[in-house]
């Protein structure tokens, strides 16, 4: 963007617009300190994180993006072990601190919601950030065929919010507005969404329900303070 940038004040023409994409490891654990100052300098480039919740090009380990309980290759599950450990990390509200001017959450099981936000994003200019739920057969332990009912599933249920965040830099007044796309009036079950897939085959009764409170809690706080 800064190469661009810098060509065309020598040629007196437009800057190229930049869009960027990356996983999210790439993303949210090797990439962030960079994105981090990108985020701060406000360059003028649209970052798309296309998240799997694995590094699934290397061998489907765990990223920081992986939810609790999934079983990938550096978080087994078996016997003694029910898969990963940690909870998924905040990456859209941490993001969002940056004072940014504009970010998202999408999925592509909710196509016409990423495409409005890819449209939005296009009009902005300075630095713009969307985060999208992408499900892998192979990582998510499912048949292709339900990939996009996946997508849709996972936010039906509220594991996953649709949502974004507008920064007021123009303005000169410091934050910014949440904005919540999409609540579903009743949540579908999470119970069925993680038995569908075999990356969750190992979970306990126990363990469904911590899942279920987590997302509770987070939908409190969404409700409290964007609503």
């Amino acid at each position: 963007a800064a190469a661009f940038r810098a060509r065309a004040k020598k040629e007196g023409t437009e800057p190229t617009r930049v869009i960027a994409m990356g996983g999210d490891g790439g993303t949210t654990d090797i990439g962030f300190g960079c994105l981090s100052g990108m985020f701060e300098r406000n360059d003028d480039v649209l970052y798309i994180c296309y998240d799997n919740e694995a590094y699934m090009n290397t061998g489907i380990q765990k990223s920081s993006l992986t939810p609790f309980g999934a079983k990938t290759t550096t978080t087994p599950a078996g016997k003694n072990s029910h898969g990963c450990l940690t909870q998924k990390k905040n990456v859209f509200e941490i993001i969002a601190a940056h004072g940014l001017p504009y970010a998202a959450t999408a999925s592509v099981g909710y196509m016409n919601d990423f495409l409005k936000k890819l449209e939005r994003a296009k009009d902005i200019h300075g630095t713009r950030f969307i985060h999208v739920i992408a499900p892998c057969p192979t990582g998510w332990g499912a048949p292709e065929s339900k990939m996009v009912d996946l997508a849709r599933d996972v936010v039906d249920c509220g594991l996953w919010y649709l949502a974004e965040y507008e920064g007021e830099q123009e303005s000169g007044v410091p934050g910014g507005t949440f904005t919540l796309n999409r609540k579903p009036r009743e949540f579908t079950s999470v119970r069925d969404y993680l038995k569908s897939q075999g990356r969750f085959r190992a979970l306990s009764d126990e363990e469904i329900f911590l899942v279920e409170r987590s997302r509770d809690a987070k939908w409190e706080m969404i409700e409290r303070d964007w609503a």
